[in-house]
């Protein structure tokens, strides 16, 4: 118990502060992280950058491959490009190796005590996330100092010493390393922990070597689970990175493994702990410099493992995937762009609306009631998403645009309501057989016009973040209004001189209460955009 507690105690610091630290840099990088998946091309080599950048500020490879697995099972993002991102989430997770290597344990309670500090002190966002990373940071060391000591009356123990000589074989030492990232799901917590018997002189490069080979392929197991319940294109981009690390480990253990063991023991002769380090680097590096030439080959590879065309999937979305949520700044976009699509659906159906109840188009009826009840579970999903995100760790700002599309998303679907409202009264009216008078017919015109123009401008407003678009919409909201009190005074002026009946009259008043209602959901969504357009950036 001497040994396992705190050697336990101290995995669980470090794996807490490393996850503390990755949040921070997150929530720092905010947008930064968002512009930088935007910016992936089908540049293979632009792709491994990203993958590299956004590990490197996640602090974790496997949540980067999730990522990108929920990117593609999106359908956001090529296996072409994921095979990019995905070796570069190979080099970015050797970071945190290499931190550990500096030894920097004596100063890891001042980085506690300033983050504390800065937490205590200030109410400032930015502030926060800074104070964020150093507690993260300082209780990672603290916990890889906790490992070490923990582990230290391992030396006097002749059967750890038996077993450490077992390890000498390289394929048990890469079963070893394999079992234990997959047990602990972070390669960065387990090559911490060879790190930290390193340090304490209980194993050397030889030892440490067919071990974090192991690790190598022990940390494509998250990814592989994570791909359970997605697309096959989502399952081929899983077993990329699968492949990638076993043909990487097969070439090191068979060709590479002499050459670089010399090359970090010259470069660090008395420091096992930075020789893990960069073996850990070089290992990732070169695996990258001599896979890439042949990605196209894996993808192949992979498609042939999982054969057969990609089915589109149950959900009615087509941008939200929860793994992507490991990445709040990124969700929030997708959550934006499913918003924009569920609006163009309930713009298409407007106009349908349209068509139905003023041009007798009655053969769209079943069209536009299905499309309704797509809405509909478009909206559950949504929101649902937005629920999920709202737990995740994401700053004041996100908090109030995740509250503002909560909004948003229950305005649109009400437009859409309003809409199936009109078409089941146009229903009515096809089985009463009613007609309008010409006059009716062109109030209906107009008024539909108009809410037609302000629910695009509104749904424009909310993509570009308008300010112009969205004043907009509240003068057209404003000139509905209008005509819904004129032509409800003419409609009363046809009835008292007979020139029309009441059964279609009645239907006809409340199409256009109904259209009056969607001016004003055009409105809050407009309205939305204006508290926020002082906040966010002009486009």
């Amino acid at each position: 118990m001497d040994i396992a507690l705190p050697v336990l105690g101290g995995l669980g610091l470090f794996l807490y502060g490393m996850n503390l630290m990755g949040t921070g840099l997150q929530k720092a990088a905010g947008e930064k992280l968002k512009k930088l998946i935007e910016v992936l091309t089908n540049n293979r080599l632009m792709g491994v950058i990203v993958g590299a950048l956004v590990t490197m500020v996640i602090q974790s490879s496997s949540a980067t491959t999730v990522m990108v697995i929920g990117f593609v099972n999106a359908g956001l993002m090529s296996l072409s490009q994921a095979v990019g991102v995905i070796m570069g989430a190979n080099i970015g997770t050797t970071v945190t190796a290499q931190l550990i290597a500096f030894n920097l344990t004596d100063y890891a309670p001042l980085a506690v005590a300033i983050g504390v500090g800065i937490w205590i002190a200030t109410s400032k966002k930015k502030a926060k996330d800074i104070a964020e990373i150093l507690i993260g940071f300082g209780i990672l060391f603290i916990g890889m100092d906790m490992m070490s000591g923990g582990l230290k009356p391992l030396a006097d123990l002749p059967a750890f010493t038996n077993i450490m000589i077992s390890l000498n074989n390289p394929v048990l030492g890469m079963l070893v390393g394999l079992g234990l990232t997959t047990i602990v799901q972070s390669s960065s917590a387990s090559i911490g922990l060879l790190q930290a018997l390193a340090s304490q002189g209980l194993l050397n490069i030889n030892i440490a070597f067919p071990i974090l080979f192991g690790d190598n392929i022990g940390t494509t197991t998250t990814a592989m689970i994570s791909s359970v319940g997605a697309n096959k294109t989502a399952k081929r981009a899983a077993i990329i990175h699968f492949l990638f690390n076993l043909i990487g480990t097969i070439i090191f253990m068979t060709i590479l493994k002499n050459p670089i063991q010399d090359l970090v023991t010259k470069i660090s002769p008395n420091d096992v702990q930075r020789q893990i380090a960069n073996a850990h680097t070089f290992f990732n590096l070169i695996n990258v410099i001599i896979q890439l030439p042949f990605a196209g080959l894996l993808v192949k590879a992979a498609t042939a493992i999982v054969p057969g065309d990609v089915k589109q999937d149950a959900q009615e979305s087509k941008f939200l995937d929860f793994r992507i949520i490991e990445t709040p700044s990124i969700a929030l976009g997708q959550v934006r762009k499913e918003i924009a699509r569920m609006g163009d659906f309930v713009e298409d159906n407007l106009d349908k609306a349209k068509k139905i109840f003023v041009d007798n188009k009655y053969k769209e009826i079943d069209s536009a009631l299905e499309q309704e009840q797509k809405i509909n579970k478009l909206q559950r999903e949504i929101t649902e998403y937005l629920v999920r995100l709202s737990n995740a760790p994401i700053s004041d700002e996100e908090h109030k645009q995740l509250n503002v599309l909560f909004n948003n998303i229950n305005d649109i679907e009400r437009v859409g309501d309003h809409a199936e409202n009109i078409v089941e009264l146009a229903q009515e009216k096809m089985e009463g057989n009613m007609q309008f008078t010409e006059e009716a017919i062109e109030e209906l015109n107009e008024i539909f016009g108009k809410c037609q123009t302000a629910f695009k401008q509104s749904m424009n407003a909310f993509k570009i973040n308008g300010e112009k678009e969205a004043r907009e919409v509240l003068v057209l909201e404003d000139e509905v209004d209008a005509l819904e009190t004129k032509n409800r005074t003419n409609h009363i002026d046809r009835l008292n001189k007979g020139l029309c009946s009441t059964g279609p009259g009645i239907i006809f008043l409340d199409c256009i209460s109904n259209l009056e209602r969607i001016s004003d959901h055009c409105s809050n969504i407009a309205l939305y955009v204006l508290d926020n357009y002082k906040s966010k950036p002009k486009h």
